[in-house]
């Protein structure tokens, strides 16, 4: 019999920042969420969160449905979107931009 992490689905949540469409799961929410936007400021205030997201399937829906949230309420990463290089590059450019 294979082992119970042999068979498992889940991906390791990466310490930088993930790629848009990438689908997660935080404690908060029970739903999936599917990140669209990086860095992104919350209208109203003066705070950038890491990520916006929408709920998943269904996508942004209106503003009242959009999710913000920093990398360390990640519990999970359900499916990690598309790395190209220029996903890679941006990535490393928000990075240093944000250090």
């Amino acid at each position: 019999m294979m082992a119970k992490e042999i068979n498992s689905l889940k991906l390791v949540v990466p310490t930088e920042f993930l790629p848009i469409g990438s689908v997660i799961k935080v404690d908060f929410i029970e739903q999936a969420i599917m990140i669209y936007g990086r860095k992104q400021q919350q209208a109203g205030t003066d705070k950038v969160w890491d990520y916006v997201a929408c709920p998943f399937p269904q996508g942004h829906i209106s503003e009242e449905t959009n999710v913000f949230i920093d990398h360390e309420s990640i519990e999970e990463v359900v499916f990690k979107g598309l790395e190209t290089e220029g996903e890679l590059e941006l990535r490393e450019r928000l990075k240093k931009a944000f250090e």
